[in-house]
């Protein structure tokens, strides 16, 4: 592998994206480049094999899609994304065809018509878009052929192998065509990853837009301790002081279902998604709260890489994640295409040593919070002591809850 620095310039123009493709981005608005599809774009037109670590709402799906489509537009084969979940897979088809809805393009996701999909296919789609675990369905059917794949993306392949599809992935890359451009994407840098682009692609060019495992230059944090049977008072005092869109992260579909009732009950309007929900609740949650007609979406890991909503203020862990991993991904759905973005964290006192995990995973510490009108708690002493706060940091709400360091 080899790291590739470029300098930015204005604008798409001088990327190599053909005339065709510029005016339809005029269209769309988007006149400057994120720094991943400047440095992406040009490289993957010439048909480089390439390794993009960035996070979520850095403008990843535009700096694969465009080049992708523009060469698919000059050549035979077939382009195919490997996304790992539904919400994700509707959301690059979106993206996709709106910069050339001529292409015909595919979905082959778990939870939708498998006859629809077969019809689909049949119409020899020139972009797959799909989750591993239903392509492998229409392989061993023989619905799908590979033989003509050319171009292979893996998109939020971190994600992918963090759900168990790593079997699934190299059946799939075993299966396609050896000559062929390889474009793998990711917010984190795990071994499995640096093993998989070895086996697979061919000398890949790594372009990191920030550190592995760091979250959004933008996103300001803080960590409240509190008990779980004050939970709900502290959410119900934060969601009175943010007016804004707001996305909840609970651990389980059980605890969602019952954090939505409780918002529903403090007279706010919310909905939920989660592997309970069928797709079509999931596609009806999801555009309602891109619409405004819900404010506050609670969801479980499912969504934490398959919301692509723009404009949300804050993200709330109400539980952590099991994997410290997962906890940039859940706040990377704030402070997207540099906005600015806010992520609060209920810790409760026994777990001092997850949120020292997350720290360190990230290298930076995060500032721990007091609410004047919640009982003061601190994380239990037999758990390791996390790092002190970086200097300085604070976070929006810092006019009304107190900071502190940690003893």
């Amino acid at each position: 592998m080899t790291n590739q620095t470029q300098t930015p310039s204005s604008g798409f123009f001088g990327l190599g994206i053909a005339p065709q493709f510029l005016e339809t981005l005029d269209r769309m608005k988007f006149t400057v480049p994120t720094p991943i599809q400047q440095k992406a774009i040009p490289l993957a037109i010439e048909g480089k094999d390439l390794m993009g670590i960035a996070q979520t709402g850095t403008g990843k799906t535009l700096a694969y899609g465009i080049p992708m489509l523009q060469r698919l537009a000059q050549k035979q084969g077939r382009g195919l994304i490997l996304v790992p979940t539904r919400e994700l897979a509707y959301q690059v088809h979106q993206s996709l065809a709106k910069v050339d809805p001529r292409t015909k393009m595919a979905v082959l996701i778990g939870g939708a018509s498998m006859f629809k999909q077969i019809q689909d296919l049949r119409r020899n789609p020139r972009i797959i878009i799909a989750t591993p675990g239903r392509l492998i369905d229409h392989m061993e059917q023989r619905y799908v052929n590979l033989s003509d794949v050319n171009i292979l993306v893996l998109d939020e392949a971190d994600r992918m192998l963090d759900m168990g599809f790593a079997p699934q992935i190299q059946t799939i890359l075993r299966t396609v065509p050896r000559d062929r451009q390889t474009m793998l994407f990711s917010a984190t840098m795990p071994k499995e990853i640096v093993r998989l682009a070895s086996s697979y692609m061919q000398l890949p060019i790594q372009i990191e837009i920030a550190r592995s495992g760091t979250a959004a230059e933008k996103i300001t944090q803080e960590v409240f301790i509190v008990r779980n049977e004050t939970k709900k008072d502290l959410l119900k005092k934060i969601l009175s002081q943010y007016h804004g869109t707001t996305l909840i992260f609970a651990r389980t579909k059980m605890g969602a279902r019952k954090i939505t009732r409780v918002i529903r009950d403090m007279g706010h309007s919310a909905s939920e998604i989660h592997s309970d929900r069928t797709m079509a609740q999931r596609r009806e949650a999801l555009e309602g709260f891109r619409s405004g007609r819900y404010r506050i979406l609670v969801a479980t890991d499912i969504a934490s890489r398959g919301i692509d909503v723009s404009g949300i203020e804050l993200v709330i862990n109400y539980d952590l994640p099991e994997d410290s991993e997962n906890y940039v991904h859940r706040i990377g759905r704030t402070g997207r295409a540099g906005d600015k973005g806010h992520a609060i964290s209920f810790a409760m006192p026994d777990q001092g040593k997850e949120v020292k995990a997350i720290e360190q995973m990230m290298r930076t510490a995060i500032p721990i919070s007091e609410h004047p009108e919640m009982p003061l708690e601190k994380f239990y002493q037999h758990t390791s002591a996390p790092a002190k706060p970086f200097g300085g940091s604070r976070g929006f709400s810092s006019h009304i809850f107190r900071r502190r360091q940690r003893r």
